[in-house]
């Protein structure tokens, strides 16, 4: 188990998995689908107020804003938090750190 950790002005208190897909072919020739799971460190937030209307605006359905360590993404598009999936719509670093926007789809 990860231990709650105060880096800088985050307070990394909950956890994350990061998701990305990869697509495989077998001996036949068909596609298979696998996760490349990891889980690191988060602290998660609302999304503000104008992130949600100028979301709005592009049919997203932004929930939350989970910000980890630079490092510790690498271009995943999908995350899981309390056992609900989530896709990343945007992205955005901050020095050491990278913001995360993530909304709750069907089917991620």
């Amino acid at each position: 188990m990860q231990q709650a950790t105060r880096i800088g002005v985050y307070n990394m208190t909950d956890v994350i998995t990061l998701i990305k897909p990869v697509i495989s072919t077998d001996q036949y020739g068909n596609e298979e689908s696998t996760d490349n799971e990891k889980t690191v460190m988060c602290e998660v937030s609302s999304i503000t107020q104008s992130e949600f209307y100028a979301a709005a605006d592009t049919e997203l359905n932004p929930e939350y804003r989970f910000t980890v360590f630079f490092g510790d993404y690498s271009g995943e598009n999908i995350l899981e938090y309390h056992d609900t999936r989530y896709g990343i719509y945007r992205t955005f670093r901050t020095g050491d750190y990278m913001e995360l926007y993530a909304e709750r789809k069907i089917g991620v």
